[in-house]
């Protein structure tokens, strides 16, 4: 993975720059304090995996990963609006995300509720930007739609709540961790794909990596909230105790089991990419990872 690290810290440091830029186009709107609670939650570090995802997927097609950018920018800013609503209290009530305050806890409420909306809908307008041919637009927006929307991450938490009076299936929790989790995943490869101008041998390997890694992630997420620390997550560990995860239905040993089940199928789908090294090691580093 430190082979790469210089590559996909330049990926993080460009997404944020672009966000920056954008917004500083709008610091003499009177609606400062909204752009304020925005980049709390946006500009509060992570480990911008979906832009990663949308940079490397463009670079491995072939393309210039820096038109990427647009993409990657997009759809880190759904993520971002999720994660500030799942924790609101009407949602998962969280107080810490990423070793600080959450953003209703220091600007209330309806304030974060509104940045999470202008997040979800200000995407749109920064996707409509990237310089892709053809039809490769409307394609965009519709991927990141259908995955953003009530079928796919918002789909997915819907689901979620609904199965909270009830112990699932292995066929149930697999619908919703392919929706909540695993939605935006699929979106960041895919566009990445468009923005590289990818075959259709290059689109369909993308979408299947991502659906093996987005499992495999969310596998291992629900590990951590088992054998992890609040220091090592930054938030709050044992929060899903009594939800509908993969550790509640099959246990410890069975998910580490599952986890390289489904990496292993994530990484059969890179072998269409000549030059795939730095996302395999990226894998595999996620779905071992302990924080």
């Amino acid at each position: 993975m430190t082979a790469y690290k210089e590559r996909f810290d330049a990926y993080r440091d460009h997404v944020e720059k672009f966000y920056k830029d954008w917004y500083a186009r709008f610091s003499d709107e009177p609606q400062n304090k909204l752009f304020d609670s925005m980049s709390y939650s946006f500009l509060a570090g992570g480990k911008r995996l979906r832009p990663i995802f949308a940079y490397e997927f463009c670079r491995m097609c072939g393309g210039d990963w820096q038109k990427a950018a647009p993409f990657a920018a997009a759809v880190e800013m759904v993520h971002t609006y999720s994660l500030i609503h799942d924790d609101l209290p009407c949602m998962d009530n969280d107080d810490f995300r990423r070793g600080r305050l959450t953003n209703h806890k220091v600007y209330g409420e309806a304030l974060a509720t509104l940045a999470g909306d202008a997040l979800l809908t200000d995407a749109f307008a920064v996707l409509s930007t990237a310089e892709i041919p053809g039809k490769g637009m409307a394609d965009a927006v519709g991927i990141l739609s259908e995955c953003a929307g009530s079928l796919g991450m918002v789909g997915g938490q819907v689901l979620d709540i609904m199965s909270e009076e009830r112990i699932l299936t292995e066929q149930e929790v697999l619908d919703i961790q392919s929706r909540k989790t695993g939605a935006l995943i699929r979106a960041a490869c895919a566009l990445g794909a468009i923005a590289g101008n990818a075959s259709d041998e290059q689109f369909d390997a993308a979408c299947q990596f991502a659906a093996g890694l987005g499992l495999a992630f969310q596998i291992r997420d629900d590990m951590l909230d088992v054998i992890g620390t609040q220091e090592e997550m930054g938030k709050g560990v044992g929060t899903d105790a009594a939800k509908n995860t993969f550790v509640r239905l099959y246990g410890l040993e069975r998910c580490e089991e599952l986890v390289q089940k489904y990496t292993d199928y994530a990484l059969q789908a890179l072998e269409v990419f000549p030059d795939h090294d730095a996302m395999a090691c990226l894998a595999k580093s996620l779905t071992s990872r302990r924080v």
